[in-house]
């Protein structure tokens, strides 16, 4: 045995394997809390099997399941990339957490794409759920090929423009405001964001305007691939990408650590 055998190695562990174990912390993290529970997989559910059912709002020509089915995809996305994380680091930065994690080796930058990697994780396991209760129901996707790439598109700009959003509100409010706001926002966009109440119910001059919110434009786009065969819904696309924009560097820009 050579003198050096048991010799210390100190120093920081390789930068992809950080981030994948702070991923995979976080999604664990994600998984256990009842809360976020609710807000992941029992309410969108809930939603999806209840409206699908009962007949109480008039949701168009074909099966209500065909319009309600991308609408609560949406409200996946939002309920976890927003909702969620805003509330989850919201409270990680006021009890520490983030300072802490912040002194530690993985870079703050790194940290940020665990936070996103754990959101992604957890949305897989929602729109595998969400997607199996749906054609439990009867629901027939259109779209093909070609529409899944513009599915995968709106999801992922989707993803991004909640993401900076949630963090945006978490790194500037306090924990007990990112709370009310937070969980405010999520029950307003579901009735007002196209997710179950079609747009043509509201008022000319207010459709106008809740087009041009996020969630909106990813229930529209998701509904033009996946009920109505569209290849690429282009204005809903670039509507994402401005508030993907906005949303993440605003948040880059005014999100405190401590």
């Amino acid at each position: 045995m050579s003198t050096g055998t048991y010799t210390p190695r100190p120093g920081a562990a390789p930068l992809g394997r950080m981030i994948a174990a702070q991923a995979a912390f976080e999604t664990k993290m994600l998984l256990r809390n009842g809360e976020q529970l609710l807000l992941t997989v029992v309410i969108p559910s809930l939603v999806l099997v209840l409206f699908s059912g009962v007949d109480i709002i008039d949701t168009g020509d074909g099966e209500a399941v065909d319009f309600l089915a991308p609408g609560v995809l949406a409200l996946a996305v939002m309920s976890t990339a927003f909702t969620g994380q805003a509330i989850a680091t919201g409270f990680e930065r006021r009890y520490g957490v983030l300072k802490r994690l912040g002194a530690s080796p993985i870079p703050r930058w790194a940290l940020m794409c665990a936070k996103t990697l754990s959101v992604l994780a957890v949305e897989l396991l929602q729109i595998a759920l969400l997607t199996a209760i749906a054609l439990g129901l009867g629901w027939s996707p259109q779209g093909g090929a070609a529409g899944l790439v513009s599915v995968l598109a709106l999801l992922a700009l989707g993803t991004a423009a909640f993401s900076g959003l949630g963090l945006l509100m978490a790194g500037t409010l306090r924990a007990e405001a990112t709370l009310a706001a937070a969980n405010l926002v999520f029950l307003l966009l579901l009735v007002g964001g196209g997710v179950i109440v079609p747009l043509d119910r509201f008022p000319d001059g207010v459709t106008a305007l809740l087009e041009l919110l996020p969630i909106t434009a990813l229930s529209d786009g998701l509904r033009d691939v996946l009920q109505h065969g569209a290849s690429v819904p282009w204005r809903e696309l670039g509507i994402l990408t401005g508030w993907s924009v906005l949303g993440l560097g605003t948040a880059a820009r005014f999100f405190r650590w401590e």
